[in-house]
């Protein structure tokens, strides 16, 4: 059975049930429910269809009725449990269904019997759901949850303590409310004892959550100042690295990695962290924890250390840490024959923090996101100190195995640690990152990308596949990017890796020698406008602008400033000219003030035309919004008529079926009317037969057998009004069921009002489902007028880049023109020399004819 039927079954399930509470329901139900808690739910509540949200909320309805049997509600709880597989369906089912109040009213009910397996199963469930959720202190049975906890943590009930322990982290960790409340209650003391006797526990489970209990209620107090004292904190730090490192499993890991973590932002304990003497090994053992192929881990332990790289005396520390050099480790292992490292050696913390970086990107949470924030607050410390290339390159797998393959003995034993796979593998994600990531990190990539093709290359006689797939891939058109980025680069190191690798791919039949070529240019010339225009670029960057449009605007503005303020130089020019009176220069200069004129009105004309785009796509945009907006307005009526309708439909069949009954019964009345018709015929036949006898019973008075006579018609006397009687009744008894035929006309009369009322909501139903047609129509053509929009930006913003390059020509023929012009003045002055020479040995009248040849 596929889901989708599986829901609409289970959906007529909970229905059924929920009219009538059988034990053959229920036991339907449980079966429907665990047959759903088999089959594949991922992303299911976070579709947003309506059949999953219908079968949540009876689920959860089910779940908060006490009349509902403990075993089904058991089987749901273990469903709803399978559907909270992520954080969003998380979020949904405690925001949107409020499963957080209803699991909380079920340990209320059973709050006199704790040991019950739905309590425990509902705390477990609590426990999930509440993990990095806030929750409020107003939210339903917050406040008896909040008892029932504390009242079991301090009975030492060992069958929930964990569980109870748990859920009371999660709902005091960064939740003002409820530790105001729990502080407000008159049992905090012994609550407080209770929990600093558990630290002393055999369970480190047990520990951790005490810990984060205690810290979340009492940093900021006397009682946590006593407890987290420059005596007591460098016990637990070493307690919780310990945790960290070798704890029960990743459950106690992750509350482990988040009391740290909130210990952090108190100032006083950063720094007592940053003078604890094992840090730097305490740290070496968590980044150990890299090497595991545990998702979840790795991202816990990336969490932990990006909240490091938040205390300053602490970024220092961990970069010494992460970016420590190979040293004895790989010369050891250089030295040794080809044979492997030693497994005890275990690997360095830096390629084990990269190789996290090759993961798909698929939330904020993941792992390859929060390495690169770790790598980028890292490598700007390392920028500060030593430089980002010299620390990155020593920190990297594949930049660190080029280092190692100088000679043939280091050589082979790299070539056994290393496959064709790894090396196409970390091309292509360096190849990704290097077109999407910003400029300088996209240099950094280039540069690793350079070096593992060096590794390639030194490889390819050793590794079997190496050789053609590093012919391949430097045929990659792909490959431009970085190696123009290389050969351009100011590092001499980079330089001849690319021209090593460039004298490997020239003579290779589809190198891209030509896109090569113009991409070095373009990285000059952006080298050189970056020079040129670097405090305007400065300028620009410092008001940031929420879209892209308003970017593109403000970088046509900068633009049309750069041709004002060159517009500016050449007239300063002009008046140079003016005075030396140089008519072939002074024309040149003014065609190309006309030239620049130009182009600065049609960067006017490109503003306003963008300005124009920009408010058309906001319009648009708006008008999407109102019109999901009414969408989402229609499908809420039409999701409420169809209730309607369902109840309608469901009234029209109870109704139809007591119609029925009453029809069956009109005939069975009918049936017995004629019956007695016929019945009152032979009556009067009988009653004529009566009168008959009656007159032959007076003709025979006289007769000597009038006596007996007599009794015999007495006899029949007696029958015949005992069969009146019966006649009789059963007249009363015909008019009563007429009376119900009308009565059953009746309720023919308001079924077909029924009906009616019925068709007029068919007739709403459908002109909804019109407008939504209407609407549908709408937003197509909205989207459509999207896209013909955005094409003509792009059009628009190509123009603009066309109009760029040419000013930048302009500005180097005029650059050209002023080194004429420096000639020109270089000539001047040394006429002006040979006229004062002149003016010296001429008389007086000479000197007034140079002054006005001058």
């Amino acid at each position: 059975m596929d889901l989708t039927t599986c829901l609409k079954s289970l959906l007529l399930l909970i229905r059924q049930y929920r009219d009538s509470r059988t034990a053959h329901c229920a036991a339907q139900l449980q079966r429907q429910v665990e047959e759903l808690s088999g089959l594949k739910c991922d992303q299911l509540l976070s579709s947003g269809q309506v059949l999953p949200s219908e079968c949540v909320s009876g689920l959860v309805e089910l779940v908060g009725n006490p009349n509902t049997s403990p075993t089904l509600t058991s089987a749901i709880i273990s469903l709803l449990a399978h559907l909270a597989c992520d954080e969003e369906s998380r979020e949904i089912l405690h925001s949107s269904y409020n499963l957080t109040s209803t699991l909380a009213s079920v340990i209320h009910c059973h709050s006199a019997t704790p040991r019950e397996p739905l309590v425990l199963q509902c705390l477990q469930v609590l426990q999930k759901l509440t993990y990095n959720t806030r929750i409020f202190e107003s939210t339903n049975y917050i406040h008896e949850l909040v008892a029932f906890l504390m009242t079991n943590i301090r009975s030492h009930n060992e069958d929930v303590l964990v569980s109870c322990l748990g859920l009371m982290a999660n709902l005091c960790r960064d939740n003002h409310s409820v530790q105001s409340h729990v502080k407000s209650l008159d049992n905090l003391k012994p609550f407080y004892r209770t929990l600093i006797n558990f630290l002393a526990h055999n369970s480190l489970t047990v520990v951790v959550f005490t810990l984060s209990i205690l810290s979340s209620l009492t940093l900021n107090e006397k009682v946590g100042e006593k407890l987290f004292d420059a005596k007591n904190i460098h016990q637990t730090f070493q307690l919780v690295f310990n945790i960290i490192v070798n704890g029960d499993g990743t459950l106690t890991r992750k509350y482990s990695v988040d009391l740290l973590v909130d210990l952090l932002k108190n100032h006083k304990i950063a720094d007592f962290l940053t003078r604890y003497q094992h840090f730097s090994a305490c740290v070496s053992q968590v980044l150990g924890l890299l090497q595991s192929k545990d998702p979840e881990s790795a991202a816990k332990v990336l969490e932990l250390l990006l909240a490091m790289c938040s205390v300053s005396g602490l970024r220092s520390l961990l970069c010494k840490v992460v970016f420590k050099p190979v040293g004895a480790k790989l010369r050891a292992a250089a030295r040794r024959p080809v044979g492997g490292l030693d497994p005890g050696c275990k690997a360095e913390p830096g390629p084990a923090l990269v190789q996290w970086l090759s993961l798909p990107v698929e939330g904020a949470e993941s792992c390859s996101l929060q390495a690169l924030r770790l790598l980028n607050e890292l490598l700007e410390v390392r920028r500060q100190t030593n430089g980002v290339q010299s620390g990155f390159s020593h920190s990297l797998s594949p930049l660190t195995f080029p280092l190692l393959c100088t000679d043939d003995s280091t050589r082979s034993f790299v070539s056994c640690q290393v496959s064709v796979q790894l090396c196409l593998s970390q091309v292509e994600s360096l190849l990704s990152y290097t077109q999407s990531c910003v400029f300088h990190l996209s240099q950094v990539c280039a540069e690793a990308l350079l070096k593992t093709l060096e590794l390639m290359s030194k490889l390819r006689q050793q590794v079997k596949d190496m050789e053609t797939s590093f012919y391949r891939m430097l045929q990659d058109q792909r490959i431009v990017t970085p190696l123009s980025l290389a050969l351009t680069s100011h590092r001499r190191e980079c330089v001849q890796t690319g021209l090593s690798l460039l004298f490997e791919a020239s003579p290779l039949p589809d190198f891209p020698s030509l896109v090569l070529g113009e991409s070095i240019a373009a990285n000059n010339a952006y080298r050189q406008r970056e020079a040129d225009l670097s405090v305007k670029r400065v300028a620009v960057q410092e008001v940031q602008a929420p879209r892209t449009n308003s970017s593109v605007l403000e970088s046509s503005n900068g633009s049309l400033r750069s041709v004002h303020s060159l517009v500016e130089k050449i007239q300063i020019g002009l008046e140079l000219q003016e005075q030396v009176k140089d008519s072939h220069v002074s024309e040149i200069i003014d065609i190309y003030e006309q030239k620049l004129s130009a182009f600065a009105s049609k960067e006017g004309r490109l503003q306003d035309l963008l300005e124009a785009k920009a408010l058309a796509l906001s319009q648009a945009d708006r008008l999407i919004a109102q019109f999901r907006v009414q969408r989402a307005q229609a499908e809420a009526e039409a999701r409420k008529l169809g209730g309607l309708l369902k109840d309608a439909e469901r009234r029209r069949e109870d109704l139809q079926g007591e119609l029925s009954n009453q029809v069956l019964e009109v005939e069975r009345s009918k049936a017995d009317m004629e019956e007695l018709l016929q019945h009152n015929a032979r009556l009067q036949q009988d009653s004529e037969e009566h009168q008959a006898l009656k007159g032959a019973y007076n003709t025979l008075l006289n007769r000597s057998e009038s006596e007996r006579l007599l009794k015999e018609l007495q006899t029949s006397h007696i029958s015949l009004t005992k069969q009146n009687d019966t006649l009789r009744k059963n007249h009363e008894a015909l008019q009563l069921q007429h009376e119900r035929g009308e009565e059953i006309r009746s309720l023919q009369s308001d079924l077909q009002q029924k009906n009616n009322n019925i068709t007029a909501l068919h007739g709403e139903l459908r002109a909804e489902e019109e407008k939504l047609k209407k609407l549908d129509q709408e937003r197509s053509a909205l989207e459509e007028t999207v896209d013909v929009l955005r094409k003509e930006l792009n059009k628009t913003e190509q123009a603009r880049k066309d109009a760029s390059i040419k000013a930048s020509s302009l500005e180097l023929q005029r650059s050209q023109l002023e080194m004429k012009l420096k000639q020109k003045e270089d000539e001047l002055s040394k006429h002006s020399a040979m006229i004062a020479m002149i003016h010296s040995l001429s008389s007086g009248k000479m000197k007034s004819d140079v002054n006005l040849s001058l």
